[in-house]
């Protein structure tokens, strides 16, 4: 029968499980943990913004990054949880992926999916169930995953 991977994320914590069947019940492979997503943005920088003079004339203006500290934690965290995925692939360890992760996080995720990761994807949801045991999380998915 197929092997199902089923990960289960927000910005600051994963848990990836597996099914042997559609119907099975889930298991625990590994936990994923990112404290950094629970600290404020003030902590997680070192210095004020640089500056910068404007176009024209004699003003100065601070600099605004493109990408916020916290953002950039959601970035980090999603990308290694894509690579365990994808490790996982490669070595021919399931053969579909289920996907339940919050909404902001779920489009950070994908992002990170290579094309033939992706095409494994057989159910996102777009919900946070992080904090559901294996069995609450069996019951709110479908009968056949």
């Amino acid at each position: 029968m197929a092997k199902i991977w089923i990960l289960v994320a927000n910005s600051s914590q994963a848990t990836l499980m597996s099914a042997d069947s559609p119907i099975a019940p889930l298991s625990n492979i590994t936990t994923f943990d990112n404290p950094n997503a629970r600290v404020k943005t003030k902590d997680l920088i070192s210095d004020r913004p640089g500056r910068s003079f404007d176009s024209q004339g004699e003003g100065r203006h601070a600099m605004e990054v493109e990408v916020t500290p916290k953002q950039q934690e959601q970035i980090r965290f999603a990308k290694l949880i894509a690579d365990r995925l994808e490790e996982g692939r490669k070595a021919q360890a399931f053969e579909r992926l289920v996907v339940a992760a919050s909404p902001a996080f779920l489009g950070v995720l994908r992002t990170h999916f290579g094309a033939p990761l992706g095409a494994l994807v057989s159910l996102e949801i777009d919900k946070d169930y992080t904090s559901l045991t294996s069995a609450e999380l069996r019951a709110r998915l479908p009968v056949r995953i």
